[in-house]
């Protein structure tokens, strides 16, 4: 079993890994292409990420290996010889239930202490690339603000010497209303040795400056106007690749281990528990409206009442217009001041909480996807047995379906237990609480060999959805444990037709309204028909006859349903029959299932003396349909 699970699973892994690789490479493409970055710093962002990538590509490589696996298995009927030895599915599995908890606790491992440093170095890179300046292309015709401060326009460029014709340039680097403009005939960009300046050299121009600065008023602007045959400009350009401080980013949710992230919670949490007890006691200590509180407590035990009452109507009644207007905005602004400085304090506390649910988020990490490895490996692996197809055609779009499930339940407990509209814990637990149950439910099937992907059992639960009848499916048996004596099997027929035949005439006694709400269909007659009917079946079906096993498929499928005879109570039928608007459909429903039970029963009868005749040697007629056209 090691042999053959472990090169699928490195296989899987590597491509699952590539996979989320290449997803990262389109997501952050554009943060280093065309920055004149070096290989070796490349490939260090591609490790560092590779590392990160890895409690994505884990899970779905140990569902696709699985899968594939005992698939595999299945279909050269390994698992079948397995079993028929004695060897069950469980025994089967031991060996890699042992191999995938061992990769469980070293993910665990990796998560704690490899990850924080990897994510660490990894967005450390990122944002260092972010802030490099990419590298100097002056394209024709359009204007060029890459360089800080500065707009660049050149109408025509030499491409064999790097001559630039034509140039305006717009120096903001002093704010817009201190700009400057240089016009030149021609031009040329050169790089300083440490690669932190840039050299424009230009001859043949103009250069207009704004001289707002020096101005007295806004009315009257000087400015300053120079002709030049060449001119030297120094611009700021560090095209170096300046690397950030990790302390920074260290200091992140994503750098710390269990014990850093459970240090930071209960430090900021401590912190706002701090913070809001101090808010509360500044809003008692200002009591309402500035007027002091008393001690007295309400019912939920806060400090409300107020010391004294006022008569807000006396007051107004007392005072002019004026004065109660004044009054009323007087008021209404400190109401929304006080609002203000409230709501400023709510955000102060919220950005604490959502400190503490973002540690909260990446301490649990640490253990979602050791539990996740394990789901899905016990999700693969009974699948696998099921479904007998190895290769990478079924079990790889099985696999992709049930990750992108697991994907979208993952981010979206994600996404609430980060904006608090769930608890950390149960936000991150959220796929495991889904997919538990899924790996459960498969691993008890393939246990007890049942057919979970047999699509004539789904076919009857649809059409016993909609009302249809199931087909009966019998086939031939290559080995036959009980012979079918003849005499017994006439007997059986002509019971089975004799009773079929006095639940018609019972049938036809609840055609009336009355009838069909205080009688109905009898029950117990019906459900003794459909034993007797799966007993006559059952025993025919051990005939050497193909004739007479293939006129069992004749016989329908019985269904006793509740439309037969919608209740048992007397007082709950009286009722449907006296509300007639509301007994009517279900009778005239009911009506139609019952003829239609009328119809499988005859079928019974007629498909029972078919049978006798087989039985007797005599020959089924054939009915010879002729083309009128």
């Amino acid at each position: 079993m090691l042999k053959s699970f472990v090169p699928l699973f490195v296989m899987t892994f590597f491509i699952c890994l590539f996979i989320v690789m290449m997803q990262f490479l389109w997501r952050f493409i554009d943060d280093f292409v065309g920055k004149g970055l070096s290989i070796g710093v490349i490939g260090e962002l591609f490790f560092y990420a590779s590392l990160t990538m890895i409690p994505m590509a884990l899970p779905l490589a140990i569902l696709l290996a699985s899968l594939m696996t005992f698939g595999n298995l299945g279909e050269r009927f390994e698992l079948t010889a397995m079993k028929a030895s004695g060897v069950s599915l469980i025994k089967t599995m031991k060996p890699l239930i042992a191999l995938v908890a061992f990769i469980a606790i070293a993910a665990f491992f990796f998560q704690n202490n490899v990850l924080p440093v990897a994510q660490t170095k990894m967005w450390t890179l990122l944002y260092s690339m972010r802030q490099k300046s990419p590298e100097l292309e002056i394209p024709e015709g359009v204007f060029y603000d890459q360089i800080p401060g500065y707009n660049i326009y050149v109408k025509e460029k030499n491409r064999d010497n790097g001559t630039l014709y034509q140039m305006m340039i717009y120096d903001l680097s002093k704010g817009f209303d201190n700009a400057s403009v240089i016009l030149a005939d021609s031009g040329r960009l050169v790089m300083t040795e440490d690669k932190t300046h840039l050299v424009l050299r230009l001859w043949q121009g103009e250069s207009f400056e704004n001289l707002k600065e020096a101005g007295m008023s806004s009315a009257n602007v000087p400015y300053r106007r120079e002709s030049f045959d060449y001119k030297e400009v120094l611009l700021k350009f560090d095209a170096n690749f300046n690397r950030m401080d990790e302390d920074g980013m260290r200091n992140q949710y994503v750098g710390k281990n269990i014990a850093e992230l459970q240090e930071t919670i209960d430090s900021v949490r401590a912190q706002a528990d701090s913070i809001g007890l101090e808010y509360a006691k500044a809003v008692q200590s200002a009591g309402l409206m500035s007027m002091p509180l008393t001690k007295g407590n309400d019912t939920t035990g806060h400090s409300h009442a107020a010391a004294r009452r006022l008569n807000v109507d006396s007051v107004f009644r007392g005072s002019t217009s004026a004065y109660t207007l004044s009054y009323l905005q007087t008021a209404l602004e400190k109401t929304k001041r006080q609002r203000q400085d409230y709501e400023f304090k709510g955000y102060a506390l919220a950005d604490k909480r959502k400190t503490i649910r973002r540690h909260g988020i990446e301490l649990q990490k640490k253990f979602t996807l050791s539990f996740a490895c394990l789901v899905f490996f016990f999700i693969g692996a009974p699948l696998g047995a099921i479904i007998r197809k190895g290769g990478l055609g079924m079990p790889l779009v099985i696999s992709v379906f049930l990750f992108i499930f697991y994907y979208i339940i993952d981010n979206t407990g994600n996404k609430m237990a980060r904006e608090g509209r769930l608890e950390v814990w149960e936000g991150m637990w959220l796929s495991a609480a889904v997919l538990l149950p899924l790996g459960v439910f498969f691993t008890y099937k393939a246990v007890n060999d049942s057919a979970v992907f047999n699509r004539d059992a789904y076919a009857n639960f649809f059409r016993r959805l909609l009302g249809r009848g199931e087909v009966r499916s019998v086939s031939m048996k290559e080995v036959i444990m009980e012979e079918v004596a003849k005499a017994e099997a006439l007997t059986k027929l002509e019971s089975l037709s004799l009773h079929a035949g006095r639940l018609r005439q019972s049938l036809a006694r609840c055609t009336n309204y009355v009838a069909y709400w205080t009688q109905g269909v009898p029950r117990l007659d019906l459900k003794a028909l459909s034993a007797e009917l799966e007993s006559t079946v059952g025993y025919l079906a051990n005939s050497r006859d193909r004739l007479v096993v293939m006129k069992l498929m004749d016989f329908p499928v019985l269904r006793s349903l509740w439309i037969y005879h919608p209740t048992g109570v007397k007082w709950v039928a009286w009722s449907a029959i006296i509300l007639f608007p509301i007994g009517l459909p279900v009778y005239i429903a009911g009506r139609r299932s019952i003829k239609h039970l009328d119809g499988e029963i005859a079928t019974i009868e007629k498909v029972s003396r078919e049978e006798i005749k087989l039985l007797n040697g005599e020959k089924p007629q054939r009915t010879i349909t002729k083309d009128k056209t």
